[in-house]
């Protein structure tokens, strides 16, 4: 198992750049390279690569025919022009690899099997009845494994897994702290077992930092160069992106704003912000019964005025949140995610109204756009970001 600094997979960390340079270095730079290429311009001609590198067309006919060979490359069709010859396409092999993600939460489990382009093929999406600590892991296990034999593939194709959890990951000491919402989360040999009932190398992050690459990836943070993402569900957890790459901090636990003290209240952010405070917010303005935090967005929705107090309350808790964020890192973005970012449209309006009374530093908010859906993604983007090179070392150093 490994926790990598995690950034947005590109060709960034490309093979062997630390490795001294010979003819066979150079052979394979060239081969990464144009893969990248294809990777991110989509079906191009053996011509159009070499404009576009600058490789000579002999050096990138040579490349090509290596990466076919080794099946990391395929032709996408064929370009007939008006006049000259007839130009072959080619794109990456998506089947030259698969990556697993995970996203552990204390109210769902959602895993997700991807191949080389990020397609999903196959996924789970189940309730967490794990009881303990070991029983999670097994759930964990077992919707994999499904998802995995779903996919068509056999125990052990999986490159590399991404594993989203809440807490902080200790890499030596191979656990999870403070993930209060999971009891028993922090215990040693809890990864190690999903490791070993996976079959595959895994790296566990925290599940806010997935959230923030996977939005910034594929969501509402596209582009923005300091962008902070607020989970905001059972807990309250932020992940730092400065110019596409996670911010962890000297620990790993940079963004852990639950933490911080509310003023005068004698609790904390996660206290007074998550879930649980509008359930207890909207209880205390009156409304009765069996209560979640979905509930209560839908009545305050629906006109309840003590709903409404309620979703009001969060959003003063919220804009504090976003003010101590604005006054240490000067974001040009923060967006609301998590189940609460859910209810975005009730809630962006009023923290904007609160944070204008707390602060001048006013960074633009937004909801998210991938909703529940933002761990899942950038635990795929961080499993693709470790598999890409590997596959591509694996099966071009196989010729030599």
């Amino acid at each position: 198992m490994d926790a990598r600094p995690v950034t947005l997979p590109g060709p960034e960390g490309g093979p062997g750049q630390s490795q001294p340079w010979n003819r066979q270095r150079l052979r394979s730079n060239n081969e990464w390279l144009l893969l990248e290429r294809l990777r991110t311009a989509g079906p191009v001609s053996r011509a159009q690569l070499a404009r576009d590198t600058g490789l000579s067309k002999p050096t990138v006919s040579a490349a090509l025919a290596v990466l076919e060979q080794v099946g990391l490359v395929r032709e996408a069709g064929r370009l007939t022009p008006e006049r000259g010859r007839v130009a072959v396409l080619y794109e990456p092999d998506p089947a030259a690899g698969h990556v697993l993600g995970v996203d552990i939460g204390r109210a769902r489990l959602r895993v997700a099997v991807a191949d080389l382009s990020g397609r999903i093929t196959a996924r789970r999406d189940v309730p967490n009845r794990g009881r303990s600590a070991n029983a999670v892991a097994d759930a964990v296990v077992a919707a994999a494994q499904e998802a995995i034999a779903e996919a068509g593939l056999a125990p052990g194709e999986v490159v590399h897994a991404a594993v989203g959890s809440p807490g902080v990951w200790d890499e030596s000491q191979q656990r999870v702290h403070y993930a209060t919402k999971l009891p028993g989360w922090g215990r040693r040999g809890l990864f190690e077992r999903i490791e070993a009932g996976l079959g595959t190398r895994i790296s566990v992050h925290n599940d806010a930092n997935l959230a923030a690459l996977g939005e910034y990836a594929g969501g509402a943070g596209t582009g923005s160069r300091v962008f902070v993402y607020l989970l905001i569900g059972s807990g309250l957890g932020m992940g730092v992106v400065v110019n596409g790459e996670i911010q962890q901090g000297a620990h790993g636990a940079a963004g852990e704003i639950g933490f911080l003290p509310l003023p005068g209240s004698g609790v904390n952010l996660e206290q007074a912000a998550a879930a649980e405070s509008v359930v207890r917010e909207a209880r205390a303005a009156g409304m009765t019964g069996p209560l979640t935090a979905k509930r209560v967005f839908a009545a305050a929705r629906a006109g309840d005025a003590r709903a409404m107090a309620a979703v009001l309350r969060e959003s003063e808790q919220l804009a504090f949140s976003v003010a101590v964020v604005a006054a240490v890192l000067d974001p040009d973005l923060v967006v609301l995610g998590g189940g609460l970012g859910n209810g975005a449209d009730l809630l962006l309006t009023p923290v904007e109204q609160a944070l204008h009374r707390l602060t001048p530093l006013r960074p633009r908010l937004a909801g998210s756009l991938l909703g529940d859906e933002a761990v899942l993604r950038g635990a795929l983007a961080t499993a693709l970001g470790t598999a890409r090179p590997e596959v591509f070392e694996t099966l071009t150093s196989n010729l030599s």
